[in-house]
């Protein structure tokens, strides 16, 4: 097994979260519930980058900040009509999700 960090999410509805989330190129893993009506726990994944969306209000709190290197950011500048900022380190974009849970972003200059 590979270690790795899995940030969770603080979000009102798993379902909309992880079809907005598939925008950034992520797909739903899945899904739990300790019984039906309670509270969902998602897994969404992004090739080896994992996200855990809870509406479990203990988990998480709402506005946290998650840094997320990709390939193109271009691509995802596009899909979400936002401008790219060059930086020392790279280009960038952030968007925020429907919960208002932030997501920089960016690609690194080789």
């Amino acid at each position: 097994m590979d270690e790795e960090v899995i940030p969770i999410l603080r979000v009102e509805d798993a379902a909309a979260a992880a079809g907005w989330y598939e925008r950034l190129g992520f797909a739903k893993q899945w899904e739990h519930r300790f019984e039906a009506g309670f509270p969902a726990f998602v897994e969404v994944a992004r090739g080896r980058v994992r996200l855990f969306l809870s509406e479990h209000k203990g988990d998480a709190r709402p506005d946290t900040l998650v840094y997320l290197r990709v390939r193109d950011v271009d691509a995802i500048a596009g899909e979400f009509g936002v401008p790219v900022k060059e930086v020392p380190w790279g280009r960038e974009v952030e968007v925020c999700d429907l919960d208002g849970n932030r997501l920089r972003i960016g690609t690194p200059t080789q």
